[in-house]
């Protein structure tokens, strides 16, 4: 591994805008990104955007903008970083990264997906929050467009995937065997691998602390996950060491 660059004081981190507009799958994401460069100890400036989506060279949030690069969402920054000389998962060996992986495509998979379908195919969420919050900072009727044409998009997508005629029910059950799962691998430990956070636990910690912190129509999501006692404590353990005591 190369030895450490000096990282920059001015990185900058981009989002959409938190109060009103960013979405429970964005935020998660967002959140993610975060823990993972506290953890690697690199400070980041976030700055929120009306029209970060639409920066992005992936047209995904978050990207970070570093000295002359701009670089998208978790698993590329994960590697931007590590060719940087930090990695929080260079300690594991070759069967543990394959582990944590697997673990990373289960969340993406199965968190993610929930996610999106609750935000852009559940009727009365879609109505209620996700098009009022995604086309908050447009005009109208470029709002309603905009939200369109994205629920347009990721229902084309869950469609392709085998969600499109899942009910809330069914994407729940999903959303309780991952977290099922996420529990037994963690167990008793501090992090999923021991005592030291990999890029699977800041992962992790963006998916469930958003849906713990975020206010739907209902609560049913969140339900599911602080029915693992272990994985709650886990989330308020990287609040408390990773964002509590920088902020202070």
């Amino acid at each position: 591994m190369p030895a450490a660059e000096p990282w920059p004081q001015n990185a900058v981190l981009y989002q959409p805008l938190k109060e009103e507009q960013i979405l429970l799958s964005d935020n998660a994401a967002c959140l993610a990104v975060q823990a993972f460069l506290q953890m690697c100890n690199l400070p980041v400036q976030v700055v929120c955007r009306a029209n970060a989506e639409y920066m992005s060279p992936s047209g995904k949030v978050p990207f970070i903008h570093v000295g002359n690069q701009v670089v998208s969402e978790l698993g590329p920054i994960v590697q931007f970083v590590k060719a940087k000389g930090h990695s929080l998962s260079d300690g594991l060996d070759e069967v543990q990264k394959a582990e944590m992986k697997a673990y990373m495509e289960l969340v993406n998979n199965m968190l993610l997906t929930a996610e999106l379908y609750l935000q852009w195919c559940d009727d009365a969420t879609v109505q209620e929050i996700t098009h009022p919050r995604y086309g908050s900072p447009y005009p109208w009727p470029l709002n309603r467009i905009l939200a369109y044409q994205k629920q347009c998009e990721v229902q084309r997508k869950m469609k392709a995937i085998g969600w499109g005629n899942k009910s809330l029910d069914q994407v729940l059950e999903e959303v309780d065997q991952c977290c099922e799962a996420l529990s037994q691998r963690l167990g008793t430990q501090l992090y999923f691998f021991n005592k030291k956070p990999t890029e699977l636990d800041a992962l992790v910690f963006g998916h469930l602390f958003t849906i713990l912190t975020t206010q739907l129509i209902s609560d049913e999501l969140s339900v599911k996950v602080k029915g693992y006692s272990n994985l709650t404590a886990f989330c308020r353990r990287i609040e408390q060491h990773y964002f509590e005591v920088k902020m202070a």
